[in-house]
């Protein structure tokens, strides 16, 4: 038998290396031993929380982000692809995520949306510069449990309070989680506003979103 942790470490470096023929190749050698549930959580995740740290300490710069994140996506598609059906569709909740209105900064959002979705969740990824009332209106569309509001300025912080608050007027607070993030936020702020929880990086948000909807 492979070694276990040989396999999972083999298919994270693959997603670091941001080669997506080696990350197939990887996924293709550890779902002969392993469940395709482990092989997304503790190797295709694990690698992708991995570039968001190398991304965040200027090792790896945008292009190499994207590459990975395709790359992982084209993993999990592979392992969806032999699970039994019904399973794939199997999600452990469903989170609208998005940056709010006069910020076009995307990428930390865009790094959570794929941590997120890799762990089992429904992710909404809505985009950057959203107005308000869309982050809702997707809400309601939805059905979502919670939704992510990232604000990378400190100018556009102030609407992570304006989505709360709408929340709150058409009557869906009481059943929709509230995340903030972004580089101004903070624990403090997220108390402040009413929000359910603060992450700082992708894989507190993953960890912040399980906590609150499992």
């Amino acid at each position: 038998m492979a070694d276990i942790e040989g396999l999972l470490h083999e298919v994270a470096d693959a997603v670091i290396s941001c080669k997506k023929e080696k990350v197939l190749e990887a996924v293709e050698k550890a779902r002969a031993e392993l469940p395709p549930e482990e092989i997304i959580e503790k190797g295709l995740s694990a690698g992708m929380n991995q570039v968001g740290v190398l991304f965040e300490r200027g090792k790896l710069f945008l292009p190499h982000v994207m590459m990975a994140a395709d790359a992982m996506t084209a993993g999990v598609k592979l392992l969806e692809e032999g699970m039994p059906a019904g399973t794939q569709e199997k999600k452990l909740g469903i989170i609208v995520n998005g940056t709010v209105e006069g910020d076009v900064h995307d990428i930390g959002k865009s790094i959570v949306s794929t941590m997120l979705q890799s762990a089992g969740f429904e992710v909404h990824d809505i985009g950057r510069d959203v107005p308000i009332r869309n982050f809702v209106q997707k809400a309601k569309e939805t059905g979502a449990d919670m939704v992510g509001i990232s604000s990378l300025m400190t100018t556009t912080l102030q609407g992570q309070r304006e989505v709360i608050e709408l929340l709150k007027e058409e009557g869906l607070r009481s059943r929709v989680k509230v995340m903030v993030g972004g580089a101004p936020a903070t624990q403090a702020w997220a108390d402040k506003i009413g929000a359910d929880c603060y992450a700082e990086n992708a894989s507190e948000a993953v960890a912040k979103a399980k906590e609150l909807l499992l």
